[in-house]
């Protein structure tokens, strides 16, 4: 699998990157990708939703109205679940674990196989390089439009330059990553992923050492 080499001008070159060793993994159905996908949805989530139990609602000590005599139903508090203002009986508690685990060997099959399609779909776009001279969000923009690059984006360097993430800041679903920040879910939901030249070659320096998640 080829893909050709922007020059830093946004200008084809002549030259090609080849990763067909790396991405040498079939692809015989999608299930895995969906497993590790939601896996990593459902271990970023946050237990934030807290409800409280009849315990934890402030008063309803007293008893309503006496046990027997009036006709109705007998209720010994004022915060039961089925009344209005009462606690909520099966809610979340704050406590839940909503982690997935995937083993480590089919995440790195389904890193591979996100990153085949990607190369498939032709959503990855390699350049040599992305040497700012100043933080201006003009010239990553002219880069965007002259590449015709769709959002969501993901710019994936192999060192830290603050001169691009100055740049890219201000435009929405732009996001710029080291080479081995870049996750499955990354991949799959990204429309367009312009990587360095060199985060490239680290990038297929991992998958070669089956060190890249």
């Amino acid at each position: 699998m080829k893909t050709p080499i922007i020059s830093a001008n946004g200008s084809r070159s002549d030259k090609y990157f080849n990763i067909d060793k790396e991405l040498n993994v079939e692809i015989k159905s999608h299930q895995l990708l969906k497993d590790v996908y939601i896996s990593n949805l459902a271990n970023l989530r946050r237990n934030l939703a807290i409800t409280k139990t009849r315990a934890k609602v402030r008063g309803g000590g007293k008893k309503p109205w006496r046990q027997k005599g009036l006709g109705r139903a007998r209720f010994g508090s004022t915060r039961n679940p089925i009344w209005r203002g009462g606690g909520v009986a099966f809610g979340p508690t704050g406590e839940e674990n909503y982690q997935k685990r995937i083993n480590k060997k089919a995440k790195k099959i389904a890193f591979r196989q996100a990153l085949n399609l990607a190369f498939d779909q032709n959503k990855i776009f390699i350049i040599t390089k992305l040497d700012l001279k100043e933080p201006k969000t003009k010239s990553i923009q002219k880069l965007i439009s002259k590449l015709n690059l769709r959002t969501p984006i993901i710019i994936g360097e192999d060192k830290f330059n603050s001169n691009l993430l100055l740049a890219s800041r201000n435009i929405p679903n732009l996001f710029v990553k080291l080479q081995n920040q870049i996750s499955l879910n990354d991949l799959m939901d990204a429309n367009s992923i312009l990587l360095t030249e060199s985060a490239a070659n680290k990038l297929k320096e991992s998958l070669a050492q089956g060190v890249h998640k």
